[in-house]
């Protein structure tokens, strides 16, 4: 029997607490006057943490031509210990953690918060510092922020209104030329420029400050630690390696290279043919000829992307009530063929799409499961191991790989996955991460016998998820990826690029804490001279979204490693 049932709970009175500071990108209440170069707004203190979000001004070049007014901030999370000091220079330590591909600075929220803790609870006071891309700023959370899926769904799909605005839509290749030039240059840049406006004494910074991040994050800290800031290699206190007293990696490792991330982007992107050569790749990209953000047809977009906060938002808001999400959203190609990936059972059920999602009868917890669980959802590096499905019969889904017999698991991982088996039947529940092998569990399993899952595969409670993507001012997600960093990062070897890398000994230059899933993106090729942490049974997600306490009654390991190298002597 599990001995961790209910622990790490957020309390539902955060939880609503949260919903209604919500405001939208770009319009926070600010603490400062409205001209000021800095912002930080209150968002909520529990369990002896306290959240803000941190806006400060840092204006892009003028070559990079029009955006909008919000594209000119940085934006991050700050959670901070409540008890500890209010000035991030007088921090024991400062974490400073770069998202990964499709990725914003609300996916940290579970992981700093238990790092916070655990690090409070061992007497030090040490923040830590979720980093949205400059990209996100296009985002609007306004309907998310309304805390109510209807009024979301009606803002984002149907023009309605909320606080007297109105959607402006989903922004289109046409106005995104400034992201042209939003490459791996810009991307540490930002970072930078950042750190120094907030820690302005370079020795605070490299005497406190840990460098990191999740999944792309650790390519983007390894091109951070290697960079020059101004100009002169001479000259390094401005170097990225001395911008920090180490660096984290979070199921990723600290490189200047791709080759760790092996199935974070499927093949079905719009990313463009690298073959055509650096030159080729950015003129298309200025001329808009060339997409100037990453997305697939399914999933990978904003459309979709914004379906994900407000699948979470139902999970917040009517935890166990049955679902009517899929029938009230709209009918349109994007949506339709998004269900029909995520629900099918086979080929055939794809194809004719019957039986459909809204077929079958699902609390809201079990709709968001269903869209972010390893035992359904097919691509690896969104899957997180946030429970099973319960309440009724269960079969597998063989879709888009039969289960068992997957030729690329780094993409869709090793897994079996599971649907509901009886449409128009029984109302599916959602069994959390802390129930999974209690007495009362059915122990569904695969045509082949196969367990679909076992208390030790899971890790992540999913309401602690669920606020993650709909209780936070910045985006779990990012909506307007630059396709150019990732471009860039695949040209690594041609001239544009390599001139990057200023200081190549910066990557050694700092100790380095690698913390990998268990069954994530490098799963069976740990590369043991890093000496990782490896957290068992996690997914690629669950190195930001684990909860506390995990079915073991074990602390959750990914925080307490982090924890532990905060306390490495400076």
């Amino acid at each position: 029997m599990n001995t961790s049932r209910s622990r790490g709970r957020t309390p539902r009175t955060l939880r609503v607490a949260a919903l209604a500071v919500l405001l939208t990108t770009g319009a926070f209440t600010p603490s400062a006057s409205a001209d000021s170069a800095r912002t930080e707004t209150p968002v909520g203190t529990s369990g002896g943490v306290t959240e803000t979000v941190v806006r400060v001004k840092a204006p892009l070049p003028a070559s990079f031509g029009a955006r909008p007014e919000a594209c000119e901030w940085l934006s991050y999370l700050r959670y901070r210990s409540s008890s500890g000091p209010a000035s991030s220079a007088d921090a024991d330590r400062v974490l400073v953690a770069q998202p990964g591909i499709l990725e914003g600075a609300g996916a940290f929220d579970s992981v700093a918060r238990n790092t916070v803790t655990r690090a409070a609870e061992q007497g030090r006071h040490i923040e830590f510092w979720a980093l949205d891309r400059r990209s996100n700023c296009l985002e609007d959370r306004t309907g998310i922020a309304s805390g109510d899926q209807h009024t979301a769904v009606d803002y984002y799909y149907r023009g309605k209104q909320v606080q007297g605005r109105t959607f402006a839509g989903f922004v289109g290749n046409d106005k995104l030329g400034w992201m042209a030039k939003l490459g791996i240059e810009q991307t540490v840049r930002d970072e930078y420029a950042l750190l120094a406006a907030e820690l302005p004494d370079q020795g605070v910074r490299k005497d406190k400050v840990l460098c990191g991040g999740h999944s792309l994050g650790g390519v983007i800290t390894g091109y951070f630690a290697t960079a020059d800031f101004d100009g002169d290699p001479a000259t390094t206190a401005d170097a990225g390696h001395n911008q920090c007293a180490g660096y984290f990696a979070l199921d990723t490792t600290v490189s200047t290279s791709l080759g760790d991330l092996s199935g974070s982007i499927p093949d079905d992107t719009n990313l463009p043919d690298v073959g055509l050569g650096y030159g080729v790749v950015q003129a298309g990209l200025d001329s808009g000829l060339l997409p100037r953000s990453l997305s697939a047809p399914v999933l990978l977009n904003p459309e979709t992307m914004t379906l994900l906060a407000i699948a979470g938002v139902g999970a917040l808001q009517n935890p166990g009530g049955e679902a009517d999400l899929p029938s009230y959203l709209p009918a349109n190609t994007n949506i339709e063929a998004t269900n029909r990936f995520l629900f099918s059972k086979d080929t055939a059920t794809f194809l004719t799409g019957s039986p459909a999602v809204k077929d079958f009868r699902l609390t809201n917890e079990a709709i968001l499961g269903s869209l972010m669980d390893d035992q359904s959802v097919p691509l690896a590096f969104l899957q997180s191991s946030v429970g099973f499905f319960d309440g009724g019969p269960i079969t597998d889904k063989n879709f888009p790989v039969a289960n068992g017999s997957s030729s690329q698991p780094g993409l869709f991982g090793t897994e079996y996955k599971a649907v509901p088996a009886e449409p128009h039947g029984p109302l599916y529940t959602w069994r959390n991460y802390d129930r999974v092998g209690d007495p009362d569990d059915p122990g569904y399993r695969s045509s082949d016998g196969t367990p679909f899952t076992a208390a030790g595969k899971e890790v992540t409670d999913i309401q602690e998820l669920a606020r993650s993507m709909a209780a936070q001012p910045l985006d779990f997600t990012e909506q307007y990826f630059p396709t150019k960093l990732v471009t860039d990062l695949e040209l690594a070897t041609s001239p544009q690029v390599k001139r990057l890398v200023v200081h190549p000994d910066g990557l050694t230059a700092n100790p380095t804490l690698t913390v990998l899933a268990g069954d994530g993106l490098l799963a069976g090729r740990v590369p043991a001279d890093l000496h990782p942490v490896v957290a068992d049974g996690y997914q690629h997600l669950d190195v930001l979204t684990a909860a506390p306490v995990q079915n073991n009654g074990r602390p959750e390991p990914v925080s307490t490693a982090l924890t532990g190298f905060a306390r490495t002597p400076r």
